[in-house]
């Protein structure tokens, strides 16, 4: 196999030559047709999280085939096509996993962060914490759905039944989550970097009935607000513009740092929440709303040896949509 692998903090990944993996008891083997690229990926790849282990493999965005079955698997058959996402294990023991709070586990395993990903022409996976996906849809275009989606998602349903709906930061989880959002008939207000005229111009074309830049204030007040850019100044701005009672979700699994605030942008009772990973109903939840919602994903496919310059480009906004590596 072939695989991208980050050897240390803060390096470039480089293309290396290993031995083909052999699933254990309860895993799958898959063989890659194409891995989304995240912007959890970029907080890897510039040690932004704590605990990396080195070397590692990135990518959580996996869609690829069943090419071997590990022992005690009943779930998946070879030749199967599965979705990889980022919650790749928890213990099942803690008081989140029994509470049914797996997303919170107190020790987890994820994709492409702390086990081997998706930059890769074959990866392992618990075959508990992989998506069938059927035969509908192609495979560049799915795989952004596994974390983009699946996160924004979790975001969406925090976001309660807001009407009038924010989204800072209108990249791969954005795009797709203004399409559900429409579709369930609320009002999409998208926020992007100033002078971002591409990422303005495909919110409009998904249906948002504004778009503009995240500095920017719209004519009435809106009911939720969900940040998907990992800037902390976008937080006070977010919650300038919900109305009382509103609520913003920050949907990263890192962020710059909140810069401090006055209480009347809280007072009111605005509420501050966060999102931490996934559950396994996340992503069953979702799935099935996908093809009710006619969701199309806005992707660029890239060579996987591409990955360093894919990832320059995501942390430049260089990327529409999202961008999917292709092995």
């Amino acid at each position: 196999m072939r695989a991208m692998v980050l050897p240390a903090s803060r390096a470039q990944l480089r293309m290396e030559e290993r031995p083909d993996p052999i699933p254990g008891e309860g895993q799958i083997r898959v063989k890659v047709s194409a891995c989304g690229v995240c912007r959890t990926d970029l907080h890897v790849v510039d040690a932004e999280l704590p605990d990396i282990r080195y070397p590692i493999v990135p990518g959580h965005e996996i869609v690829g085939r069943v090419d071997l079955v590990g022992p005690n698997v009943a779930t998946h058959a070879p030749g199967d096509r599965v979705g990889i996402p980022w919650l790749g294990f928890t213990c099942g023991k803690c008081r989140f996993c029994r509470d049914g709070m797996e997303n919170l586990c107190d020790a987890p395993l994820f994709t492409g962060y702390t086990r081997d990903g998706g930059y890769a022409t074959h990866t392992i996976a618990d075959a508990r914490y992989a998506f069938p996906l059927g035969e509908n849809g192609n495979d560049v275009e799915i795989a952004p759905l596994l974390c983009a989606g699946l996160i924004g998602w979790r975001s969406l349903v925090m976001a309660g039944s807001a009407s009038k709906l924010g989204l800072y930061g209108f990249g791969a989880a954005g795009h797709i989550i203004a399409q559900v959002a429409v579709w369930q008939g609320r009002s999409v207000y998208a926020f992007t970097r100033r002078g971002d005229a591409a990422a303005q111009g495909l919110a409009r074309r998904i249906g948002a009935v504004w778009a503009g830049a995240s500095d920017e204030t719209p004519d009435e007040p809106l009911d939720a607000a969900i940040i998907y850019a990992p800037a902390g100044e976008l937080v006070p701005a977010a919650l300038r513009v919900v109305r009382k009672g509103g609520r913003v979700v920050c949907a990263g699994i890192h962020m710059s740092d909140i810069p401090s605030f006055p209480y009347e942008l809280l007072w009111e009772e605005r509420q501050l929440v966060s999102v931490a990973n996934l559950t396994r109903q996340d992503g069953l939840d979702f799935l099935r709303i996908v093809p009710q919602a006619g969701i199309r994903t806005e992707t660029t496919a890239f060579p996987l040896d591409q990955a360093n310059e894919v990832l320059r480009m995501l942390r430049n906004g260089q990327i529409l949509g999202a961008a999917v590596l292709t092995p």
